[in-house]
């Protein structure tokens, strides 16, 4: 994911692109661009959030083995 922007930049840059659905602000000729660019944010974002969620779900049985030292 080399052209996906950080996690916060990345939310900010689909933040905007829903903004600019919300206030009318896409044209015809940009929406299907825009929608596609928000599809990929979103697959991207879900994609990082899954690995993180697995990441955790690693760690916290090591955590918890720590806590009951």
């Amino acid at each position: 994911m080399s052209t996906m922007p950080e996690w916060n930049a990345a939310a900010e840059e689909l933040d905007a692109i829903v903004a600019s659905f919300d206030e009318g602000e896409v044209s015809v000729d940009d929406l299907f661009a825009k929608l596609e660019r928000a599809t990929t944010i979103i697959e991207a974002l879900e994609a990082r959030l899954s690995a993180t969620r697995a990441r955790v779900d690693e760690l916290a049985p090591r955590l918890a083995a720590v806590d009951d030292q």
